[in-house]
């Protein structure tokens, strides 16, 4: 059976201690949540956020959200309780951060093989340090288990000792070799926050950079910011017509004997098709979500 495609437009971080942040996500119109147990949660309140969002994870019903939880890394304090409270909780998939290199990935992988997880649990990782850009093949290609990235361009930058300006300049060199790795490996890959939550005209701007790399979504820190960016990564309606009109002249090429059709003057082959079906695949999604 065909994978039911799943749109990542706005991947949303919820602070893990806080229970009505992770009840008011029910209600709001994100395609994935993150539940953090690591930067958004303080280290004295790690333990009563593990024990919370594992709670609603089981309780509370997130509808078509798809769900991960972001730990604490391996060699802090909270890490390993993390996975093994994590790993039956019901999220989709468990986020680790500070990956470095593959060797951290199957760390993760070994840890949960202890708790016998569900086979359908994924993992994703935060692609946050220069040691990560430089082993985004390496760890794109560590686990069957890993299915997406997840940039953090503020520890990027940090690290870097970049500004993190609008164009990225300083980073694109990172964002790039991480792209590369995810659509090597069929994995998503979601970009980096953009910090200013009064500024709508400046996120619109940096979600259509992300857009146009190539990502799939944007990772936001308020619910502000999920109007504009589910906006800016749906296609509109002048795509989605486009496309339907690209599958429809292939279609008929071929049941002609045609390699190739024409649709407004412009060539159209098998590539264009298969991104034509992508928005519409993502257009369907979007509808049926209401």
């Amino acid at each position: 059976m065909k994978e039911e495609f799943r749109p990542r437009r706005s991947v949303l971080y919820m602070p893990g201690a806080n229970p009505r942040a992770l009840e008011k996500a029910t209600t709001l119109d994100a395609d994935c949540l993150i539940l953090d147990l690591e930067d958004a949660t303080a280290p004295d309140r790690k333990d009563e956020a593990r024990g919370l969002v594992a709670d609603r994870l089981k309780n509370l019903d997130y509808g078509h959200r798809e769900l991960l939880v972001r730990v604490n890394a391996l060699d802090t304090p909270w890490g390993r309780d993390d996975l093994a409270a994590m790993a039956h909780a019901g999220a989709h998939g468990l986020l680790i951060p500070k990956v470095n290199n593959a060797a951290d990935v199957l760390d993760v992988v070994a840890l949960l093989a202890q708790h016998h997880v569900p086979d359908d649990l994924a993992i994703w990782v935060m692609m946050e340090t220069p040691q990560a850009m430089l082993a985004a093949g390496e760890i794109a290609k560590a686990h069957p288990k890993l299915k997406g990235m997840v940039m953090g361009t503020n520890d990027l930058a940090k690290d870097l000792g970049a500004a993190h300006t609008m164009l990225r300049l300083p980073m694109i060199t990172g964002l790039g070799l991480c792209m590369l790795a995810a659509r090597a490996h069929n994995l998503a890959i979601i970009d980096g926050v953009f910090n200013d939550i009064q500024d709508e005209e400046a996120l619109r701007a940096s979600c259509q950079h992300g857009l146009e790399m190539g990502f799939d979504g944007k990772t936001l820190i308020h619910p502000n910011q999920l109007a504009p960016c589910n906006d800016v990564f749906a296609p509109d309606e002048a795509a989605i017509d486009l496309a339907r009109r690209q599958v429809r002249a292939f279609d008929e090429a071929m049941a002609e004997g045609k390699a190739v059709a024409v649709v407004d003057n412009k060539i159209v082959e098998n590539l264009h098709v298969a991104h034509a079906r992508k928005i519409l695949a993502m257009a369907d999604a979007i509808a049926k979500r209401g």
